[in-house]
C-alpha cells in the first residue's frame, strides 16, 4: 500500500514556493488510490492539479506498486479541512453546524488554532421594544465544538 506520509511531504515539497497553495487532505484507500486536494484564497488552476500530478507521479516507482491517483482542489461548498480554509474566508458567509444545536447561517469574523467567530444575527428581546428584534451577536466556537463549517455559495 502506497504510504500516505510519503505522498504528504512529496505534495509539501512540491507546494513550497507556489504561489499560495496549501495541503487540503490526502487520502490512501487499501487499494491505491490516492487522493490529493489542495487550494487556495483565488482558486485552483487544474494545470497547476496536473503539475502537481506529474510531480507525485514522478517521485513514486508504479513498478514498486501500483496506484491510481487524483489530485484536485478542496471542492466548493464542501466543509473546511484545514485552518488556512477558515482564514481565506474571513469576512464571507458560512454556514455552521454546532455538533448541539442547528445549523446557523453568519459571517466569519475570526480563526486560528483553538476555534472560529461567527457574527450572525438573532431575535432578542430589546430594552423598550414590544417585540423581539433581529440583533448581530458574536459567538465563539471551537473547532471541536462543530461538525462542519462551509463557505456559502450566493448567487445573488
Amino acid at each position: 500500500m502506497i504510504d500516505k506520509q510519503q505522498v504528504i511531504d512529496i505534495a509539501k515539497k512540491w507546494l513550497e514556493g507556489k504561489k499560495d497553495y496549501f495541503l487540503v487532505d490526502v487520502e490512501v484507500t487499501d487499494d491505491n488510490r490516492v487522493t490529493v486536494e489542495i487550494d487556495q484564497a483565488e482558486g485552483v488552476w487544474i494545470d497547476d492539479c496536473v503539475d502537481l500530478s506529474r510531480f507525485i507521479e514522478s517521485s513514486l516507482d508504479r513498478d514498486v506498486e501500483d496506484y491510481e491517483l487524483e489530485v484536485g482542489s478542496a471542492g466548493i461548498g464542501q466543509p473546511f479541512k484545514v485552518l488556512q480554509q477558515y482564514i481565506n474566508h474571513i469576512g464571507q458567509e458560512v454556514e455552521v453546524l454546532p455538533k448541539s444545536g442547528s445549523r446557523l447561517r453568519g459571517i466569519l469574523v475570526s480563526a486560528d488554532e483553538k476555534g472560529f467567530v461567527l457574527r450572525t444575527e438573532q431575535k432578542q428581546q430589546v430594552e423598550g421594544s414590544k417585540r423581539p428584534k433581529k440583533v448581530g451577536v458574536e459567538i465563539p466556537f471551537g473547532h471541536d465544538e462543530v461538525k462542519y463549517v462551509k463557505y456559502v455559495i450566493s448567487l445573488k
